[in-house]
Parts: structure tokens; sequence; C-alpha cells
């Protein structure tokens, strides 16, 4: 359906922005700090789990740009899910995708703060959670373009710290540097040998490593506001696949050569950091002050990127009548400030919880954020099954094999759901997001669906 020119978006965004939007959110924390638990479950083989966990964020990334670049609609793969499959699937994945970006919002800003305290011990965490809270709604409120701007500009600080990583990593697994000789690829085969734990602890460590790639899903949400979207979203889509698989995989080998992988198991503080372990080997002084610094930048662009992403999803709800038609409201500047405004929900109540430290409800929360991803992650896949069945060729791009890469995808991401026989992380998403969707189903059939009126033209709301 149509909404009034008032309520629209504003095409603003540049073919690099789009790219670094979708690199901001999935290029974070989950590399940084959280690699260390997947090394502790697979050994050195986990380089294969951040292979095979590449290869099924391609797909995803695949599958949804081309759908994005042929409709660059409002809720991008929400919209084309209702479109596709029907509308309760697309009200599905936007309210799971809405509850995962002010959820991740929440949680990426108490980081930011913690990782503050680093430096500076005795800061109030609530403090910096609101200071850095307000920082990046200012950003996203005033229009698209500033938002872009600074997104590129931190995700662009990742990128390099990490690329850096990478080149000095290599040149001291293979080169050597003045007064520190080569390691060599030794790391990979001590300590029980390239696979130690077998190769049912490389499955099992895909639960931890498919995480890092959340956040590639922006690619079909900031469609909607792209100059030229359908080069936009081309470029976007192929330069993340490429730049993901490339930086993880290249990292983690750097790692996993120059640390011995129990070591790099460590998970406890910025200090423990894989990345850290490896500056320290390369002599680098105030490692961890360093590291410090790129997983502050690294939350920080994660938290700005989930808001954009949650008011654009709200606004989306709200056009297609999945939420209060408050909510599909733009500014002048065709900001949805009202779909900000409700989006911050997750910054005051991933705050409250951080300062009243309650533990449980916090893992609670992230447990159904899991489980909502991984659903979100399978209907993007089955909307392009449905789609290919109408491709009328007009997309700028069409993925070769596309019905084999989706089904691959599903594939994979199934097999990560069933590591939950084994573990508890996956299992405990399973247990608290079942009921979350099932809540979601009810209040669809008992209160939605009645005010639901079709999509109508995809290209009319392009």
């Amino acid at each position: 359906m149509s909404t009034v020119k008032s309520n629209e978006l504003k095409r603003s965004l540049g073919h690099g922005q789009m790219a670094m939007i979708a690199m901001g959110s999935a290029l974070g924390t989950g590399l940084f700090l959280g690699s260390g638990a997947a090394i502790g479950v697979a050994g050195p083989a986990v380089i294969l789990a951040f292979a095979f966990g590449s290869l099924i964020a391609a797909c995803i990334a695949a599958c949804m740009g081309e759908m994005a670049s042929r409709y660059p609609v409002r809720g991008g793969f929400g919209t084309l899910a209702s479109a596709f499959i029907g509308p309760f699937w697309g009200y599905l994945a936007r309210w799971c995708y809405w509850f995962v970006t002010v959820a991740v919002t929440g949680v990426e800003l108490v980081a930011v703060a913690k990782y503050l305290q680093y430096w500076v011990p005795g800061l109030d965490l609530s403090v910096s959670i609101l200071g850095f809270a307000a920082l990046i709604f200012a950003l996203n409120i005033f229009s698209v373009k500033s938002f872009g701007a600074v997104e590129f500009f931190l995700s662009s600080i990742k990128v390099i710290a990490v690329f850096a990583f990478i080149i000095v990593g290599a040149l001291l697994v293979f080169v050597g540097l003045p007064g520190t000789p080569a390691v060599g690829v030794a790391n990979l085969t001590n300590d029980g040998g390239f696979v130690p734990n077998g190769f049912k602890a490389v499955w099992l460590s895909m639960s931890i490593v498919i995480f890092s790639f959340g956040g590639i899903e922006l690619i079909s949400i900031s469609a909607a506001e792209a100059k030229d979207p359908g080069r936009s979203v081309k470029t976007a889509a192929r330069s993340t696949m490429v730049r993901l698989a490339f930086f993880y995989v290249a990292a983690i080998a750097i790692i996993v050569c120059l640390v011995p992988w129990q070591q790099a198991a460590q998970v406890d503080g910025v200090e423990a950091s894989p990345f850290v372990l490896a500056f320290n080997q390369a002599g680098i002084p105030a490692a961890a002050s360093v590291m410090n610094f790129i997983v502050l930048v690294a939350a920080l662009s994660a938290a700005n990127a989930n808001l954009y992403a949650g008011g654009r999803m709200m606004h989306s709800l709200s056009a297609d009548r999945f939420a209060p038609q408050a909510f599909g409201k733009t500014s002048s500047a065709g900001v949805p400030v009202a779909g900000l405004v409700a989006s911050c929900v997750g910054i005051i109540a991933a705050a409250s919880l951080a300062y009243f430290e309650v533990k449980d409800l916090f893992g609670i929360m992230m447990s159904v954020v899991v489980f909502s991803v991984m659903v979100v992650w399978l209907l993007i896949l089955t909307s392009y099954l449905f789609y290919a069945k109408h491709r009328d060729g007009k997309a700028p791009f069409k993925v070769p094999g596309g019905r084999f890469v989706a089904g691959f995808g599903i594939f994979g991401v199934l097999s990560i759901l069933a590591t939950a026989v084994e573990m508890d992380g996956i299992w405990t998403a399973m247990k608290m997001g079942v009921p979350f969707i099932l809540l979601l189903a009810v209040f669809y059939y008992a209160v939605v669906r009645k005010n639901v009126q079709p999509i109508g033209d995809l290209d009319a709301i392009s």
C-alpha cells in the first residue's frame, strides 16, 4: 500500500555509505571479543567454522541483495515477506527484527559505557549510557545523510583496524619484524592438532560464530533511502560478502597462528581478547588500550546502525498497519522520528537491567534476540524462493543458482539451530524464542489481522 508523501523516507544514502552501514553492524564485538569463545570450542579449526559462517552470510546477503535491488521498499525484507509469502510472515519478520534492533541498541550502549570505564573506572555507567544514547539519537534524528556520514566514519575505523591487523599479522607469521622472528604456522597443529576437539566441535562452534555476521540485514532496510538503490544495493551486497569473508577468515587464521589456541580461548575482558594477545605478540605498546578503543567504536557503530534500523522498521510496521499509525510519520528531513523514539525502549530497558545488575532478565532478552535473528534469516531466504518463481529480469543483478543458494542458506541456518541439542546458548534461545513467536502470532490473529491491507504493487512503493 502507498503512504502520503509527507510520510515518505528520503533517498540520501550513497554507494559507500550503504556498504559501510551493513559492515558497521556486522563487523563488531563478535569478532573482536567473542571469537575467543569459538576458538575455545573448536581450536584452530575455528577457521573452518568462520569460513562456513561466511558462506551462510553470503547466501543471505546475495538473496536479500537481489530482492532489495529490484524492490527497494520501506521495511526491506519484511515488506517483501508480506508480498511473497503472506502478511503474517511480513508482520513476524518485522516485529522480530524490530525487537532485535532495539535490544541490541541497548546492549551495545551498555558495552560502550563499560569500555569507557576501562579508562575512567569511577565513571557512572548510567551517565555514560544516557550520554551516548543522546549522541546516536541526535545523529539519527537530524537526517539520514548525517547518519550515513557518521556510520561511514565509524565503520571505516573498524575496517582499517582489521585490515592493519591482517597485514601486520601476516608479516609476523610469514616474514617477521625487526627483533621479532617469523612465528610460522606451527600453532595450527600444536596442542592436539588442527582439529583438537573433533569436527563435531567445529559444528558446535557455529552457534557462536554465526552471530558475528548479524547486521547484514541492513542492506535491505537501507535500500529504501539509497540515492540509486539498484546500483547501491548491488555494490553493497557484493562488497559486504567479500569483505566479511576476507576479514573474518583471515583475521581468525592469523590469531590462531600467532597465539596458542588454548591461550586465545580466554574470554574475560578486553585484555584477554585474542586481538590483544596478538597485538602483544607484535610488540605493540598499550595493546589493550588500542583494542579497547576499537571495540568501543565497534559497539557505538553497531548501536547507531541498530537504532537507525529500528526506526525504519517501526515506520514500515506502521505504514502496513502492523503498528499504530503515529509511528509512520516522518519529519521534513524524511526521518521517522516517532519510530526512533519508540525504538529507544531498548536503551531504557538494557540500561536499567545493567544498572540494577538483573542478569537473568538480561540473558533472557538476548536469548530472544538470538532466536529472532534466526527466524528473520529463514524468512529472508524463504521469501527469495517465492520471489525467484516470479523473477521478471528487472533486478540489477541476479544470484547465480539463486534457489540452490537460498536452499543452502536455509540448510546452514537450520544446522546451527540443531546445535541446541548440546549448546546451552541455542537451547535457551529456542526455549525463550518459541513462546515469543507464539505471542506475536496470537496478537496478530486476535488484534492485527482485521486491519491488514494488501501490500499491492511493489513497484509503486519502491
